[in-house]
């Protein structure tokens, strides 16, 4: 099983922009976050910093200050600062402010690592509802600090986040439901939560699901379904779905075989230094006029 801590502050980020804060007056325009959204960071930094000079408790404006300084956006980025920051609008009850600052305890990022003081920032976060705190518990739990993993934990709070529609926690759900962690192994379960990761957009679920969906395992085949999963993936860079894909072009199963395509998508995932000896044997087998055909569309998807 992989299971991946989410600490990108892109996430962070994509919630602020999903949730505006108040602005200083009811009726007036929230600038500082209208700027963020269009990219307008110097703007943003220097009204954040109004709304925190006119309310001492603008929890929301002192996150967005606390994000562009850690992001290095309309400010010289200063992470021990952005910590600052988190830190006072944590205090305030920010569920935004209390993820990252715990992030930052998790991973010593401007601070010392402290998993406890992690924790208790995550659960203050996850009563709100913030799905990547739900997620980080569960990673937690996973990870034992010292103890047992408790996997039962991990499942509760997997789903908790993936309730909330947070892809990794949807993912992991799915794996603990695979492989009968935490949780009674259920193959119908794990391909329904990877299925929904995959729909929100996890990499790693679009791959797996993909798999799950064109061998039948948890879900009726569909091999043409299945294979979809693998194209989107595959074109998003993950190298165990070009190598599948790969192979399945070359059979022509799920797709209609094109073997130029097909070689081209193996190129791809070794380049990667995912090697395949089966592979290997089927692109000696393309004719000079294919695989000079392979090059140029190698050339034209990766824009030479």
């Amino acid at each position: 099983m992989r299971f991946r801590r989410k600490i990108g502050l892109a996430v962070v980020a994509a919630l602020l922009a999903a949730a505006p804060a108040r602005a200083l007056s009811p009726d007036a325009p929230d600038i500082a976050f209208g700027a963020y959204q269009r990219g307008l960071y110097l703007t943003a930094f220097q009204e954040a910093m109004k709304r925190v000079d006119a309310d001492k408790k603008d929890a929301a404006a002192m996150t967005l200050v606390a994000e562009l300084l850690s992001q290095g956006l309309g400010a010289p980025q200063n992470i021990e600062e952005a910590n600052h920051w988190y830190r006072l609008a944590a205090d305030l009850g920010d569920k935004n402010a209390q993820f990252s600052l715990a992030m930052a305890y998790l991973t010593g990022k401007g601070a010392p690592k402290d998993v406890k003081a992690a924790t208790a920032l995550l659960e203050q976060a996850a009563a709100q509802d913030h799905p990547g705190a739900w997620y980080n518990l569960g990673i937690i739990a996973l990870e034992g600090n010292g103890v047992a993993s408790d996997f039962v934990k991990a499942a509760a709070d997997f789903r908790r986040g993936a309730a909330l529609g947070f892809g990794e926690a949807e993912y992991s759900l799915g794996l603990l439901y695979r492989e009968g962690r935490g949780v009674e192994k259920d193959p119908k379960q794990a391909a329904y939560w990877l299925s929904r990761a995959a729909k929100d957009e996890d990499l790693a679920a679009q791959v797996e699901y993909g798999i799950m969906l064109f061998n039948g395992d948890g879900i009726p085949a569909d091999e043409a379904g299945g294979a979809k999963w693998l194209v989107r993936a595959a074109n998003r860079g993950n190298p165990v779905a070009q190598n599948r894909l790969a192979r399945l072009l070359f059979a022509g199963r799920g797709l209609k075989q094109d073997r130029v395509e097909a070689m081209k998508w193996h190129i791809l995932a070794s380049s990667a230094g995912l090697r395949d000896p089966w592979l290997d044997e089927e692109s000696k087998k393309l004719t000079p006029a294919e695989r000079l055909k392979a090059e140029q569309v190698l050339r034209a998807f990766m824009g030479a």
